[in-house]
């Protein structure tokens, strides 16, 4: 392509001054001459070096002084991650010999990179697709070992295989469509649209599957939302402190300390958790506190999982009262709900754990109850099992196939509506162009995830490859 005969740009693959190395990556027509005359070796020229070479050289400022030793990996196109000429350069990791070496770069010729041009000119050069190069950074910003494995099975293609199966299919079918629109005069009917209907059926379902997929793909991304909700002075933060194992919300015995949501994260047996320490819920007309607990209502609704932190030392009706009021705002068909009886250590089995059990035991939705004690660390062990627990089996194996970027998301909804108006069109005998149309809509939609463009030239090269009438 001509955008990869262009400029040669140079940056920091590594963050310079947190570790003993860094890494400058440079990728372009002039990476391998501009180092040459940046790097001074021993023997032959960079020039001369074959792809996939280390060599050690030296760099020397203006004046003659040493900036640095350094090693040099030499890459050759097209095997490279750009698929163009590249240079990965080692040095020591302080900050003023990466600068100094960026200025040298930039003064023979090369220019900064932008935000992640190195992968997009990787995109550009055929090397990954569209849903890889996003993989990329989703490897990069992976905090968990679930996280991990679907970004890498992303990366190495394992979803881009997916979506090209079922994107092969339907234009199976679009040239047979588009057959019967070559031959409308002769009403010759090349699709059997039994046969049509049934992979029709096959691949809405295999969609509905991913579309399904996202909470849980999202949840293993972006961490499993879980909103610590309750009155006031509950030990809701308290809790928050216990699970993280550090102080991270200010603990009162002050009713509304809290007056915003916090979040923080934890990882969890390979899974990340989001938990969201919220505003006490009662009526006030405090603006400050009124306005914290309308975002905790708000978080409440958001998140997967929710916590009700109950006091027993609190008189049972007001804590039977909070506690309807927070089942009331829970989606049992989306969420779950825990509820915690807390400070058990002071009370013990009293009469107030009876009432909630007869309040909760009275409600058709299942509803897990724990006695714990956050300031005593009572339960805590249990909890966290019940929180792993939740969200199902994440034993993902390396083809595990999930969806986890919204922008995927919608194109495969929008490739599902489209499927379902021609599952509708073969219904009702609706005319050949008509279902070929919304065909094309959805195969569209599903290149899009992958970057690729389906034109007209690739069903007629489907159609005489498959279909070669005449000869």
């Amino acid at each position: 392509m001509h955008y990869l005969e262009e400029d040669t740009i140079v940056a920091p693959a590594t963050v310079p001054g947190t570790g003993a190395l860094s890494l400058l990556r440079i990728s372009g027509p002039l990476s391998i001459v501009v180092t040459d005359t940046i790097v001074k070796f021993k023997g032959s020229p960079l020039s001369e070096t074959p792809g996939g070479r280390l060599r050690y050289g030296e760099v020397f400022l203006a004046d003659g002084t040493l900036l640095d030793t350094v090693v040099v990996s030499v890459y050759r196109a097209p095997h490279s991650y750009t698929g163009e000429d590249s240079i990965e350069l080692t040095c020591h990791a302080s900050k003023y010999i990466v600068s100094t070496l960026m200025e040298l770069y930039c003064s023979a010729g090369c220019r900064l990179a932008g935000p992640g041009e190195f992968t997009k000119r990787a995109f550009l050069a055929g090397k990954m697709d569209l849903s890889q190069a996003e993989a990329v950074a989703d490897v990069i910003s992976s905090n968990s070992a679930a996280a991990h494995r679907v970004a890498m099975n992303q990366l190495r293609g394992g979803y881009s295989d997916d979506l090209r199966v079922l994107r092969d299919h339907l234009v199976q079918m679009a040239s047979m469509m588009e057959l019967e629109l070559d031959f409308s005069e002769e009403e010759v009917e090349f699709a059997n649209r039994a046969e049509l209907k049934a992979l029709l059926a096959t691949i809405s379902d295999h969609i509905d599957r991913l579309i399904s997929s996202f909470k849980l793909g999202n949840a293993i991304k972006n961490g499993v939302p879980v909103a610590i909700v309750g009155p006031v002075n509950a030990g809701k933060s308290t809790l928050l402190n216990t699970l993280l194992n550090e102080d991270r919300a200010i603990v009162s015995d002050v009713a509304g300390t809290t007056r915003d949501t916090i979040e923080e994260t934890m990882n969890i047996d390979g899974v990340l958790f989001r938990f969201i320490d919220t505003a006490g819920l009662r009526e006030t007309s405090e603006f400050v506190e009124n306005a914290g607990i309308q975002r905790s209502i708000k978080k409440l609704s958001e998140a997967d999982i929710v916590l009700a932190v109950i006091d027993l030392t609190a008189p049972a009706d007001e804590s039977v009262a909070a506690l309807k009021d927070i089942v009331s705002k829970v989606d049992f068909t989306n969420q779950k709900l825990a509820v915690l009886l807390n400070k058990w250590s002071k009370n013990g089995a009293n009469k107030n754990v009876t009432i909630i059990n007869n309040f909760v035991t009275s409600i058709e939705n299942q509803i897990v109850i724990f006695e714990i004690s956050a300031l005593e660390k009572i339960g805590i062990d249990k909890l966290k099992s019940f929180l792993r627990d939740c969200i199902g089996s994440v034993n993902l194996q390396e083809d595990t196939v999930l969806v986890t970027n919204i922008r995927h998301l919608e194109a495969l909804k929008k490739a599902r509506v489209c499927l379902s108006d021609v599952a509708t069109g073969l219904a009702s005998s609706s005319p050949t162009d008509l279902v070929a149309q919304d065909l094309r809509d959805a195969i569209s939609s599903i290149s899009s995830i992958l970057g690729e463009d389906i034109t007209p030239d690739t069903v007629l090269h489907h159609i005489f490859k498959n279909h070669c009438i005449g000869k």
